[in-house]
This record gives C-alpha cells, structure tokens and sequence, in this order.
C-alpha cells in the first residue's frame, strides 16, 4: 500500500484501445458528454451503442479473401469516425466526439478542463502530446506503448513511485522533461526511486545505489552507496568511470 510500480511490462496491443481509454480520461469525455446532453454515456462509447452499425466501432471493415490476404479498408458508412450518424449531432468543447479523437494530447490540454487535465499533461511531459486520443496503441511503437503506460501511472496516488528503466526509448528531450516530472512528483512530498542505466539520470540523483561489479552473473553487490559526486571519484565502480568521462 502506497508505492506505484511502474515496470517494463507489455503494454496489451488492442485496435479498439487508445491513449485515452487506456489512461482512463475517455470515461471522462463519455461523461462530460452525455451530462452536457442529457443522455447515456454509452451513446459516446465505440464500443457499446454508440458505435457505427457496420463497423462496430472499428472505422474499418476487413474482408476475408479466399486465396489472399485480409483486406482492411475504411468504413463507407461512417467514412472512419467509428460512430453512427446520431451520435455526431452532439458537441462539447466545439467538437464532435470524433473531433475530440482526432485531437493531439497536447491541444487536449487546452481544450478539454476538468479532473484529467493533469492526466493529458503527463502525456505530453513524456513526449507524447503528438499522438491523437482516438490513436489506436496497435499502431505505436514498442516504446510509446511504454510510455503510454508510464504517462497512465504517473498520476496515481503513492508515497513511493518506483520506476523500472523509464527512459527506455525516449528522447534526450524527453527524458529531460520526464527528470523534471520526478521532482514534480518529490517536491510534492513523495520518494522517486528509479531503476536505469542512462547516466543523465544518474548524474542527477540524490542518493545511488549501484550493484555490479559487472552484469548478470558479474554482479549482484553493491559497489557503492551515496551521491554521484563521490560516485564519480569511485574507482572500483564502472558506473562511477563512466560517470566521470561525461561531460557534467
């Protein structure tokens, strides 16, 4: 009770998840919507009655081929808005519902107010305020699906967030901006505890632990314990010789 693990485990790849429903902030939408109008929230779910009759909800339509491949091709009936004709009457923050799906994470923090406001500015913390809500996690790469679950988790409530190699597939930028985050999530009372290899972040730690002195079957033990200013001066860490060659 009270620690966050965040860990290297696979992302599940479903055409019907995106980053918003994984992370949660659609049920929001959902709701917003239907209170704005009066109806049910499932009216605005892909996946329950609001879903376009011929695709259920897909966008797509997939034809079975007898001696060829699958055939994928755009839904004629909703022209790939997933949803039936009705549901495209209604509007919340000047948008359609499928004008929502099709917006980027990073204007979604403008648009769209309310309790998953710091939900969508995770995303973009992490890199990802180019990736649409409506964006299936089938097409991303291995390592945004990574940081879609990273962004999902960061919010939670804990006292102890422990961060299994997070910076697996990011950009120096990125990364940059997710150290930021880590002093977002201490200055606000908590305790960051990071699993990684990349020096950067190392160099900005308060306190290391490094295990060696090799990898696998090399290591196992600790070699050091403190901060890395005096890792640096550690010569029997390889860690702290590696340390001391970057540029500081």
């Amino acid at each position: 009770p009270g620690v966050v693990v965040i860990d290297q485990s696979a992302v599940g790849i479903n055409p019907r998840s995106t980053p918003a429903t994984y992370a949660k902030i659609w049920d929001h939408i959902r709701n917003e919507f239907a209170r704005a109008h009066g109806v049910k929230p499932g009216l605005f779910s892909f996946n329950a009655e609001g879903a376009c009759p011929t695709c259920k909800g897909r966008g797509s339509v997939t034809s079975d081929m007898a001696y060829l491949d699958p055939v994928t091709v755009t839904c004629e009936t909703c022209g790939g808005r997933r949803y039936s004709p009705e549901v495209l009457r209604y509007r919340l923050y000047g948008r359609t519902i499928t004008e929502l799906l099709d917006t980027t994470l990073e204007e979604a923090v403008e648009v769209i107010g309310g309790t998953v406001k710091e939900r969508l500015r995770a995303f973009v913390d992490v890199g990802l305020g180019y990736l649409t809500l409506g964006r299936s996690l089938s097409e991303l790469s291995g390592g945004e699906r990574q940081r879609v679950k990273l962004a999902s988790r960061l919010t939670d409530n804990g006292r102890v967030f422990v961060f299994d190699e997070p910076t697996s597939g990011l950009h120096m930028a990125d990364v940059r901006n997710l150290v930021a985050l880590f002093h977002r999530i201490i200055d606000a009372g908590n305790t960051v505890i990071v699993i990684e290899h990349d020096l950067d972040v190392v160099r900005l730690a308060d306190w290391v632990i490094d295990l060696g002195p090799g990898a696998g079957h090399d290591g196992g033990r600790i070699v050091f314990t403190g901060r890395p200013e005096d890792l640096v001066n550690d010569q029997d860490s390889l860690t702290g010789r590696y340390l001391a060659k970057e540029p500081g």
